[in-house]
């Protein structure tokens, strides 16, 4: 068969379903594959961005591999910032980048750029296939390097003469994840440690995602509370009495201080970012460090652990329920639960911002179901601080703080829960970099749900602006766009609201109706982070 039928015959038998590109003519060979792919369906976005953020929110959902295509140099530039989202925060995903024909290639041909070289830094593997015949083994390698071990991006390039070419091809056995089990001695240096241990806590991250139930389990069992990293909020349910915090941008100093106290952290599937140790500065040399992690690399290369285990995190939390260990730290637990609380309460006061409102009517009025996704912005902050995430897999946002990945994301979410609510949310900044995918959504028929924050400006950034040069404002601010407007004109639904009781009121319409919407939330620029306002920053 031809390399490109042969690359299409390894997604079926990887059992891909969605596929996400914009179509190029440099691998028009598998899209004329793809043709007779009954079983996969192709969702044709409006920019490479748009598909790739798709592909990488639909990955996360479906914890699976997500495949996005583009073409040569543009398309694979453009869609470059889902590659690197891809690779901080974990997800894998099968990039597949048409490429110039062999003979033209080193006279800078038409969009011709070295692709292997231009994503190595940021994807697991980068690739490129000469010989049509080696297709099969090239892609199952790529999946393989995607979802094992820390998964993350793989890119293959894909010459243009080399698609059409056929040949004898041989398919490799379907992958089989491996699960390494930590040794004896492994559990037992974790079960000396926190036998000493009189205020240990757990950090968990993206690792834990489908071992949530056992995490809560060996949480329960040796009554350790638990922090989730930056932007893995529902890996621990939020009313549970262990749950201490989410670690992120602008965390609570109430939140923080329980990892201050803490003597033994237990480090469990998070690289320890930037954001989720607060600027590197909350594990310190006193604290006794055990971290556990799919990924040999990830041990020891922001913090050297006492304890370092290579394990996969469901067989680790296993075999750690089988440990004794006394805990002589109740009290300090139940301490450092009302400090959360107190300072997480969704109660809502006079006078209160309207964007904790707006939360208050999300988790008032959301179905325990419903899968909530962010763009970057300081939108999200209420959504971090008060939402009360109960349930696992509700949460899906880029550790890597890209903009305009909230609404895409959305897209490759639903296609992997038909049946649950999604519900973007995102800023006027961030939702306009990505917008056209609404057409995207309204054609393939991905009723999802976009709330924008819109107070016109770049609120993030402002706020930064405010703190360092305070009332020199230069190019924060945004022109006004009428977001309802914008979404009626491709089809979809569109509200605008300034109260919280009229955003209410029609996010009940919209959750009972079956269509693509955006409700527009018109906000004060005043209201520009959780914890302060403008005019407090510039006092300060």
């Amino acid at each position: 068969m031809s390399a490109a039928h042969a690359l299409v015959e390894c997604l079926k038998r990887a059992d891909v379903e969605k596929v996400f590109c914009v179509p190029g003519e440099s691998y028009l060979p598998v899209l004329d594959a793809l043709y007779d792919a009954e079983s996969i369906e192709v969702i044709s976005a409006r920019h490479e961005g748009g598909a790739a953020f798709m592909a990488e929110g639909y990955a996360k959902a479906a914890s699976k591999a997500g495949i996005v295509f583009a073409t040569r140099g543009v398309g694979a530039a453009n869609l470059s910032i889902g590659v690197h989202t891809a690779m901080q925060d974990s997800t894998p995903m099968l990039v597949f980048l048409g490429q110039v024909h062999r003979k033209f290639r080193g006279r800078e041909g038409f969009q011709e750029v070295e692709l292997t070289q231009f994503f190595a830094p940021i994807v697991k593997w980068a690739v490129e296939v000469k010989d049509p015949e080696r297709m099969p083994e090239i892609v199952e390698r790529a999946f393989r390097i995607a979802e094992t071990g820390r998964p993350g991006p793989v890119i293959i390039s894909l010459p243009e003469d080399v698609l059409p070419l056929k040949g004898e091809m041989q398919f490799g056995p379907l992958l089989q994840i491996p699960r390494p089990t930590p040794s004896e001695n492994d559990i037992q240096r974790v079960e000396e440690t926190l036998s000493k241990a009189k205020r240990p806590i757990i950090i968990a991250g993206g690792g834990v995602k489908r071992a949530e139930a056992i995490l809560q389990n060996v949480a329960e069992k040796f009554a350790i509370p638990v922090l989730a990293a930056f932007r893995r909020h529902d890996v621990f349910p939020h009313h549970h009495p262990l749950y201490a915090g989410h670690l992120g941008l602008g965390t609570d100093p109430e939140i923080v201080k329980t990892v201050e106290e803490a003597d033994v952290i237990l480090a469990l599937g998070t690289r320890l970012s930037e954001i989720t140790t607060q600027d590197y500065s909350i594990i310190t040399p006193e604290k006794k460090l055990i971290h556990i992690d799919i990924d040999f690399d990830a041990l020891g290369k922001v913090y050297a652990p006492d304890v370092g285990i290579v394990a996969d995190i469901k067989e680790a939390l296993t075999v750690m329920g089988k440990m004794t260990v006394k805990a002589n730290w109740v009290e300090w637990v139940k301490e450092r639960r009302r400090a959360y609380t107190a300072v997480s309460n969704l109660d809502i006061k006079e006078g209160e911002v309207m964007n904790k409102q707006i939360i208050h009517a999300l988790a008032k009025n959301l179905p325990d179901d419903a899968l909530l996704t962010t763009d970057a912005g300081n939108f999200a902050g209420w959504l971090h601080a008060f939402f009360p995430f109960k349930e696992k897999q509700r949460y899906i946002g880029p550790t890597s703080g890209a903009m305009g990945y909230g609404m895409p994301a959305a897209l490759g979410a639903k296609l992997a829960f038909p049946s649950r609510p999604v519900i973007a949310l995102s800023g006027d900044g961030g939702f306009m970099m990505t917008v056209q995918e609404l057409e995207t959504a309204v054609r393939h028929r991905i009723p999802v749900i976009c709330l924008v924050f819109n107070n016109n400006m770049y609120g993030t950034i402002r706020m930064h602006q405010e703190m360092h040069y305070p009332e020199r404002v230069i190019g924060t601010d945004l022109g006004y766009v009428s977001f309802k407007d914008l979404a009626k004109s491709v089809g979809a639904d569109g509200y605008l609201v300034n109260t919280a009781e009229h955003f209410e009121q029609v996010l009940r319409v919209v959750l009972s109706k079956n269509n693509v919407a955006v409700i527009e939330i018109l906000t004060s620029k005043e209201e520009i982070s959780v914890s302060s306002t403008i005019s407090k920053i510039r006092k300060s």
